[in-house]
């Protein structure tokens, strides 16, 4: 895949992730875009859901969910956690 290609995918992934950013923020959390690489959307849940309990759903049923039904390209989202 050439590197036009991932920045398609990578701008389409920032559509879905802008959509989400506000229900996060409303409940003390963020998200930020890390990276895309084999069909992984990379990202960094941060403020309150960095640590909330309900972060593996949170990444799974809601965030990866949302990503993969926009971007077929993506066929998992994992969370790097902060350094």
């Amino acid at each position: 895949m050439d590197t036009k290609d991932t920045k398609e995918i990578e701008k389409r992934i920032l559509e879905v992730i802008d959509k989400l950013r506000p229900f996060l923020i409303s409940d003390g959390g963020n998200i930020e875009f890390v990276k895309w690489e084999d069909g992984i959307a990379y990202v960094r849940l941060t403020g309150h859901c960095a640590n909330c309990p309900m972060i593996d759903t949170t990444l799974k049923d809601g965030i990866e969910i949302a990503i993969t039904s926009e971007v077929p390209e993506v066929v998992e989202v994992r969370n790097v956690e902060e350094e």
